[in-house]
């Protein structure tokens, strides 16, 4: 008999929450197979069969919380059982084919809901298809778990799926946005769906920048133009050369690491009453998901060229979007770089990432006249914000490191000469 045991967090995850178990007591899997999902702060890790066998017993259930490395499970190694197939549900009621297709009352359901009725032998497969944690969410919602696109094994609806569900192109409930409706009970409706972990998170970490630090906002206008034209001239070549579409974001990481170097300040976090500068540059870069808000971080972008910093955002992007970032590509950094531009957001104010000092806020580009040399000029502008800790870093040194994105934007041949 082994043990199956929550993954090792790091330092900064507490715990976490067993968000979905797909499999059931006595069933047989082969190793590797996805045994459950936990749902921590920043990620939802995965646990895998360690070898082919039988899970005995479930010793967590969904919605528990567990610990780094707390058991959650037991397995026996080289034993058989049930097949996969043969039970995803011990609740879930047995059906004799050579009965009529009856309606049949489901037993209660693991999660304490009310009872589910089974009209006839594909809806009660779908049910069994269903975790409990699935169908109380479906229940609190209002949304059908077969209307939903899957993202678990062979496209089975997770936990995480129902919290922020996207829709089949088949469904027959949708919104503008193709996110799922409550249906109609009247000329007003509402639904109300639980925060997931990451939400809650989030929400907590915005609300303890915004309360603990002495936040201020400093902003400033940059030229596109000669970027602009830069891309326009080398981005067939730059995406021959190095299989990678040239974009915005890796000269401002490229601009924002050499100002960090600069003003140290910046780079620094603050510990109690101890100020710790980094010699290092690992700097995060704030992506949307399906899931919420997410940063993953771009480690020693000193050392990375153009072509690396793409290459590795799309890489990181990809992974959030498909809520596989592991909890590496998320700890640690020592700046932020969050672009609402991608959004259409024309100036905004960014909150902190603490313990970070500071967090640059990129922007929309619009076409605005401009002064240059006595004349009008029509120029694509895009407005800079940049949020940092005034308990830590001085007005002047925020306003300098500003401008000196600014300059090496507006001149990307000084980031090449290193001027």
């Amino acid at each position: 008999m082994a043990e199956i045991k929550a993954p090792v967090f790091p330092e900064s995850v507490a715990d976490g929450t067993i968000v979905e178990w797909h499999v059931t007591e006595g069933q047989q899997v082969n190793r590797d197979d996805l045994l459950a999902e936990i749902e921590t702060d920043k990620v939802v890790l995965e646990v895998v069969a360690p070898d082919d066998g039988v899970v005995t017993r479930i010793v967590k259930q969904v919605d528990d919380t567990v610990l780094s490395d707390e058991l959650i499970a037991e397995f026996e190694a080289g034993a058989s059982g049930a097949g996969a197939d043969d039970s995803n549900d011990s609740d879930a009621p047995s059906v004799n084919p050579d009965q009529p297709a009856a309606p049949v009352q489901a037993k209660q359901a693991a999660d304490g809901g009310e009872p589910v009725q089974v009209t006839d032998k594909k809806e009660e497969a779908d049910h069994k298809d269903q975790s409990p944690a699935v169908r109380k969410a479906a229940k609190e919602s209002g949304v059908d778990p077969k209307d939903v696109e899957g993202s678990g094994r062979s496209g089975r609806v997770t936990k995480t799926d129902m919290a922020s569900p996207t829709l089949k192109a088949d469904s027959s409930i949708k919104s503008d946005s193709g996110r799922p409706v409550a249906e109609s009970t009247g000329e007003r409706t509402e639904k109300r769906v639980p925060m997931t972990r990451l939400r809650k998170t989030v929400a907590n970490r915005l609300l303890s920048a915004s309360q603990d630090t002495a936040m201020l906002t400093t902003f400033n206008e940059v030229n596109m133009k000669p970027l602009m034209d830069m891309r326009a001239k080398y981005k067939d070549q730059f995406e021959k050369r190095h299989g990678v579409r040239l974009g915005f974001m890796s000269l401002f990481v490229k601009a924002a690491t050499e100002a960090l170097k600069r003003f140290p300040a910046v780079n620094a976090s603050l510990d109690g009453d101890d100020i710790v500068y980094h010699g290092y540059y690992d700097i995060g870069v704030a992506v949307s998901s399906d899931r919420g808000l997410v940063v993953p971080v771009l480690r020693d972008t000193d050392r990375m060229s153009m072509a690396d910093v793409e290459s590795r955002i799309r890489e990181l992007g990809g992974l959030a979007q498909k809520g596989k970032l592991g909890l590496n590509d998320m700890t640690g950094g020592t700046f932020t770089i969050s672009n609402g531009g991608v959004f259409g957001s024309l100036m905004s104010t960014p909150i902190l990432n603490p313990p970070q000092t500071a967090i640059l806020g990129m922007h929309a580009i619009n076409d605005r006249p401009m002064a240059v040399d006595g004349k009008v000029e029509i120029l694509p502008m895009m407005y800079l914000a940049l949020s940092y800790d005034h308990r830590m870093i001085d007005g002047k040194e925020a306003v300098q490191f500003l401008v000196t994105i600014k300059e090496l934007v507006e001149d990307p041949a000084m980031l090449l000469l290193d001027l």
